[in-house]
């Protein structure tokens, strides 16, 4: 966790899966599919979004890249065969392929303020990326595309790859300084950036103003599957519960309910024990009603009192 907090971490990424659309009307039609806005997609560029149903529930979420003859979508593995499903259900007579890369595709990730620094040390040279931005360059023979991440504020890179130059590719970023992380400090950061992932923090019954994920919705694009009830929700100006973050005394299992008196106003998706370098925190992720999402206010789960937190997390 502090090497991705304050250095440069590496990491695996093949729990990502990819699908390659493809066929003329691959553009238009994925745009009227997602929450964002895949029509106007520069070259090389990428966006997040969420796949609703026609009641504007979400289903799934995913980044779609405008890779020039075909788009580029990754999500999480385990999101893969429902969407999978969904996009084929929706292609009627339109010329789309969807075709899984999955296992053709590897990737590695790289985050932390020094991971510009390990890529230049390792000779993958790029120039300043925007956020989501994809360069593809040849390194010790090897193909690679790189993609910054879609934050601002915290640097981290996607490096994708034929799975056969994966070794290279890892040992090379060690050499150059990433320390290797697995799942658990990965999670860490997740909630500490107060980013939530669908299946644990995201369900299908979510709508997508409840997420706080307003990089996920574009209002002007056109239409899409589920587009009447997030104008519907936009034009009333809120929802009522939010993403929050919750700073408590310990774990507790997620669904547990979140209280203010004898009412249930919320409950808990994630929460976990962070070990940060001014001691341990226990830090959760949950939805609360918006008349109780300042922070500061305190709230009840069971006997135990929790703080409500602004999101990301402050140091």
């Amino acid at each position: 966790l502090r090497a991705l907090l304050e250095s440069s971490a590496v990491y695996d990424l093949n729990w990502r899966g990819k699908l390659v659309l493809s066929g003329d009307d691959r553009v238009r039609w994925l745009n009227g599919m997602v929450t964002g806005n895949v029509r106007d997609l520069p070259l090389n560029r990428g966006t997040y979004a969420f796949v609703l149903n026609p009641q504007g529930r979400i289903q799934g979420d995913l980044y779609a890249f405008q890779r020039g003859e075909y788009l580029l979508v990754t999500t999480d593995l385990e999101q893969l065969p429902t969407l999978t499903a969904i996009f084929e259900r929706y292609i009627i007579m339109d010329d789309v392929d969807v075709g899984d890369v999955t296992d053709k595709l590897a990737s590695i990730g790289l985050a932390g303020p020094l991971a510009v620094e390990t890529l230049a040390k390792a000779g993958m040279q790029v120039s300043a990326l925007h956020p989501l931005e994809v360069a593809d360059i040849t390194w010790n023979d090897v193909g690679l595309s790189i993609t910054r991440g879609d934050s601002e504020q915290n640097s981290s890179f996607e490096i994708w790859f034929h799975p056969d130059n994966a070794t290279v590719v890892w040992d090379a970023l060690v050499s150059s300084g990433a320390v290797p992380v697995g799942t658990e400090a990965l999670e860490w950061r997740r909630i500490l950036l107060g980013v939530p992932r669908f299946g644990v923090d995201i369900a299908e019954r979510d709508l997508p103003q409840e997420t706080a994920q307003d990089r996920a919705l574009h209002y002007s694009k056109g239409c899409y599957v589920g587009q009447e009830i997030v104008e519907r929700i936009h034009s009333r100006g809120n929802v009522h519960r939010q993403l929050t973050g919750f700073e408590l005394p310990a774990p507790v299992e997620r669904g547990t309910k979140v209280r203010v008196g004898d009412k249930d106003v919320g409950e808990i998706t994630t929460s976990a024990r962070v070990p940060l370098s001014g001691g341990e925190r226990t830090l959760a992720l949950g939805y609360l009603r918006r008349e109780h999402a300042a922070p500061g206010t305190q709230v009840h789960l069971g006997e135990t009192t929790a703080k409500v937190a602004s999101l990301p997390f402050k140091k």
